[in-house]
């Protein structure tokens, strides 16, 4: 990962970043954000929580830790975070390499930041490894389409996106989340199937034994 790059890719992108995803959310994710953070209990981890847009949606009483590579992200978190008058606690880093030890969090959230990190499947890994056994992991993305005539669109958008400004649109997390033997609990799929939110959780036994993923389309 060439981490000077995305890093001032994202700081440059902090400017604009909430006015785009304002956009978004209306026309494409909905009440997803919402839907994600009401899932989330206890001591929670967000990966790439960039300008703090979840902030608002989370439980009251939840112990909040954010994430995120871009620290001009991360400013305007704080600022969020203070007029909501919602404490939460921001670090800096990369999700390749979480500055978490193993077990920390009752919940880890990552919402539409998987599609942009270089390395999924290692922070995938990372967020696996810090959430305790029993707890779920939750995430909304944008993915791979059930149509191939949009898929088409995607493979297309990503001969521009991916080297311009590292974003991918046919990833698909669950994939991830399955072979790490986590259980999908919950999973809405929609926008022609662009869209996936789920809810996995971390099987309580070390080995991942008591349950097997289910195969899911």
């Amino acid at each position: 990962m060439d981490r000077p790059r995305w890093q001032e890719y994202w700081n440059r992108k902090s400017e604009t970043y909430d006015r785009e995803m304002g956009v978004l959310d209306r026309r494409v994710f909905g009440d997803s954000r919402r839907w994600a953070c009401s899932r989330a209990t206890g001591e929670v981890l967000e990966v790439a929580v960039g300008t703090g847009l979840n902030l608002p949606h989370y439980p009251a009483g939840v112990t909040l830790t954010g994430l995120d590579l871009s620290d001009r992200m991360l400013d305007l978190a704080r600022a969020r975070a203070a007029g909501l008058g919602r404490p939460v606690t921001l670090r800096q880093g990369t999700a390749h390499a979480l500055p978490f030890a193993d077990s920390s969090f009752d919940t880890v959230v990552c919402t539409l930041g998987l599609c942009a990190i270089p390395d999924h499947e290692t922070a995938v890994g990372e967020m696996v490894r810090v959430l305790r056994p029993g707890g779920p992991l939750i995430l909304l993305d944008h993915v791979a389409a059930t149509s191939r005539f949009v898929r088409g669109v995607q493979w297309l958008l990503e001969r521009i996106t991916v080297p311009m400004a590292g974003e991918h649109f046919l990833r698909r997390p669950l994939h991830l989340v399955q072979a790490h033997g986590l259980v999908v609990e919950q999973r809405q799929r929609f926008k022609l199937g662009v869209v996936e939110r789920l809810v996995a959780r971390k099987p309580v036994s070390s080995s991942g034994d008591p349950a097997t993923p289910r195969d899911l389309p």
